[in-house]
Order: structure tokens, then sequence, then C-alpha cells
């Protein structure tokens, strides 16, 4: 959240609001070893308890531990371009769109704001089905007679979610582990696409701009210090838990890793309840970039923040949005799938494609002929990955329709 100085008129306010969007104000409020606690804690969420059936179980030990390493280097890679033009043309650009519209234009501008606010509700989605899965988790703990299913849980999280957007040990015996990676020729082959989809989006948000907006001076060198220690440091947990469920299930491993373990009823439930606590607290760093657009776009001007027609507002859009959420969600409660098709649709595109594509317009008289070729060589196998993990995400959806109905107990 960017604080600003505190204005006593509209008018003052209305204007430091338009010189902030167009890059002439800069934020008061800095991170330096914040932010890299923040891009940490941000790879390290609830997320992590879905990583080994969602990447390890497709792509098997060596394609699963390699592509672990790989994605986080090529993550790191385009992150670091990302921060490198932050600022271009004398001003900081705050957010994505802003970058890309003051490279391309306006018609740029609206695409790659479609593609990030599609990238955050799909990982807003995701965050509800994990706090759905935790909470039913722990349901069946103690209640275990199928009363309550899982989409009963998913509205519960939502409700539980808008609600904050408003202001192992195993003693079980060892069974043999399979670690072949199931189905058939053809379902491997889509089902390894679909894993490294999945890679992809395990590293990256689409949002890094908007957090570089509030790094202090040197704005870059601080920021590449901070993906430094994101992608070494802090991918110590966010490695261990996918290889180590992996290795201890197999290809038996669950969408969510904590319906695989066993033990004492408390620790599990300890563990459920942290999961769904750290979803519904992280969800709302995505939901900001969202909330700012519609509550700049739509929102009131007049009065406080705590008027009744600034909470009502809020109340209404946000409440709206998270209903959204909560309802797609619950159509499709398939974690896996929501994780590929973000991977595809938007991670890919958004990180990638355009982080690589905006570099080269940037600097492009101050790259060498090897240079440019070597990130349209990024563009060029980005875009063909892109598209192949789109079809592969539709399938496995197709695939799973199948077998489940909409709003499935999974």
């Amino acid at each position: 959240m960017l604080v600003f100085g505190q204005e006593n008129k509209n008018l003052t306010k209305n204007l430091q609001r338009l010189r902030f969007r167009k890059g002439m104000l800069k934020p008061k409020f800095h991170l330096n070893g914040d932010s890299a606690f923040i891009l940490t804690t941000g790879i390290n969420s609830a997320y992590v308890l879905g990583y080994s059936g969602t990447v390890m179980v497709p792509l098997g030990w060596v394609g699963g531990s390699v592509g672990l390493v790989l994605a986080a280097a090529l993550s790191l890679y385009v992150n670091v371009l990302l921060a490198k033009i932050h600022e271009l043309g004398g001003k900081r650009h705050i957010r994505c769109r802003d970058l890309a519209g003051y490279i391309y234009g306006k018609n740029a501008y609206a695409l790659t704001w479609a593609f990030q606010y599609l990238n955050l509700f799909m990982i807003n989605i995701g965050y509800i089905i994990l706090d759905g899965q935790s909470l039913k988790a722990m349901y069946v703990l103690f209640w275990d007679d199928h009363l309550m299913k899982l989409p009963y849980f998913i509205v519960i999280a939502g409700f539980v979610c808008a609600l904050f957007s408003f202001p192992l040990n195993d003693e079980k015996k060892a069974s043999p582990r399979d670690y072949n990676i199931p189905g058939s020729i053809a379902t491997k082959i889509f089902s390894c696409i679909g894993g490294f989809a999945n890679l992809f989006f395990s590293f990256n948000t689409g949002m890094l701009p908007e957090l570089q907006a509030t790094v202090k001076q040197p704005v870059v060198g601080n920021m590449v210090k901070a993906l430094v220690f994101q992608f070494t440091i802090g991918l110590v947990p966010m490695y261990a838990i996918p290889l180590m469920g992996y290795w201890a299930y197999g290809n038996e491993t669950s969408a969510y890793l904590l319906n695989n373990v066993s033990g004492p009823v408390w620790v599990k439930a300890v563990a459920n309840i942290s999961s769904f606590l750290q979803s519904v607290i992280a969800l709302p760093i995505f939901e900001s970039p969202m909330y700012e657009y519609l509550d700049t776009k739509f929102g009131p001007t007049k009065g406080g923040a705590f008027s009744l027609t600034h909470i009502s507002f809020r109340v209404l859009v946000r409440g709206g949005y998270l209903t959204i959420n909560t309802i797609v969600s619950a159509l499709l409660p398939s974690l896996g799938d929501f994780m590929s098709l973000t991977g595809a649709f938007s991670t890919l595109p958004l990180t990638f494609i355009l982080a690589n594509h905006m570099y080269l317009m940037a600097k492009k008289h101050k790259l060498s002929m090897p240079q440019k070729s070597w990130h349209w060589l990024n563009i060029a196998f980005f875009s063909v990955i892109s598209v192949a993990a789109w079809v592969s995400a539709v399938r496995l959806i197709l695939a799973d329709s199948k077998t489940y109905n909409i709003f499935a107990d999974l």
C-alpha cells in the first residue's frame, strides 16, 4: 500500500492521485529488505502444499527436480529484466500496464491490464480453493459424515476472505511408493506440459512493477537484490515441501498435500488451520490491484475513507468481486487445472513473453545483435510453450469434466 501525505482538500487529493498515476509523484513509503521478505513469502504460500501433486506427480523425479531449478532460474532472469526497465523516460512506472502503455501505446496498456487482472483473478481462485480444501480436511478429521461437501467449504472460505478485504510427522506405516508418471502416453505428455505451466506459475505473480514502486533508490539495484534473495535462500522451503511430499507419497500425492498426511489429529488440525489462515491473509495482496483500479475509476471522490458512501462502495464492489471468485472456485474446484490454465494463459505471456519484448523495445539501441537475437529466441520459445500449455490445460479440464460434475466434492 502506497502512503501519501495528509491532504486537506478533495481537489489536492485528486491532483495528487492524477500525478501519481502518471508517474510524477513518488511514494513516501519505501521498502528495502522488506521487499525481499514480501517476495519470498509470496512464493512460500499455502500454494506449496499443492506442488507435490501438481508439479512432481506429472513430471516425476527428474523432470520435477530439474524443472524446479530451471523455472526458478528463468523466472529470476525475466524478473530482473522487468526490474531494470522500471525507470524509463525519466519517471517510474508503478504498474505493469503503465510500463506497457509507455512502450507500446494505449492498446497495449489495455491488453496488459486484461492479462494482469486475469492472472490475479485466477490466483485468487486458487487461494479460495485452497482455503476450502483446508476447511474440509479439518472438518473430516472430526466429522467424517460426508454431509459437508467441498463447495460448501469454498463458499465459507470466500465469505471469510471477503471479510478480510473490507478494512509433520507421519506415524502411519509407509506403503510402497510408485514414482511412475500415471496415465496413458497421451495423458503423460499433456500432464507433463501442464506440469511445466504449473512450474512457471509457481514462481511468478505478475505484480513486480507494483511492488517495485515502493522500493527506495537505487530502485533497480535494491529490487535486483530482493529478487536474488527470493530465488536463492527464499526457495529452500518451497523446494523442500514438494520434494518431501512426492518422496513420501509418490504419484498418489494429492493436489492438497495435507490430504495425504496421517498422524495426530491435533497436528493435522493445526496444519490445516494454518494453511487456511495463511491463504486468507495472503489473498488481499493479489486483490489489491483490482481494488485500486475499481476505487480509482469508480469510487466516490468526496468524504473520508470511513464515510458511509466509501464503506458502502467497498462492501458492494469488493464483496461482488469476491463472490464471483468464490462461485468460479466452487464450480470447478480442481486446483491443478486452474494452475495450468493460469500458467498458460496469463503467467507465461505476461511474465516471460512481455518482459522480454518490453526489455527489447526499451533497450533496442543499446543491445547488440546477439543480445537482440537472444531475446527474440526467448519470445518465440515461450510463445510456443504458452500455446502448448494452453492446449494441455483445456484438455485436462475437459477430461476432468467427464469425471466430475460442477460443484464436485473432490
